[in-house]
């Protein structure tokens, strides 16, 4: 099971971010636990200057857009 966090303000685009992983999980059949972290701490952690960002199991793997489906498919092999 992959462990996903979505980081950022809780603007639009994080929430669509968090939409499209969750979509794609689904059309794929991953198991993922995702969860969106809107602490300042967390993008100080992993030192993210844009949001949204992604994380996926402690590494961040994607930061200042929403992320294009491909690349999502690739993260959640």
């Amino acid at each position: 099971m992959k462990n996903i966090e979505v980081l950022g303000s809780g603007c639009t685009k994080c929430n669509k971010t968090f939409e499209a992983i969750e979509t794609q999980a689904k059309q794929q059949g991953a198991e993922i636990e995702i969860h969106k972290n809107t602490s300042p701490e967390a993008l100080l952690t992993y030192g993210v200057m844009r949001t949204p960002a992604v994380v996926v199991d402690g590494k961040l793997v994607h930061s200042g857009s929403i992320p294009h489906t491909a690349d999502i498919a690739e993260w959640l092999k």
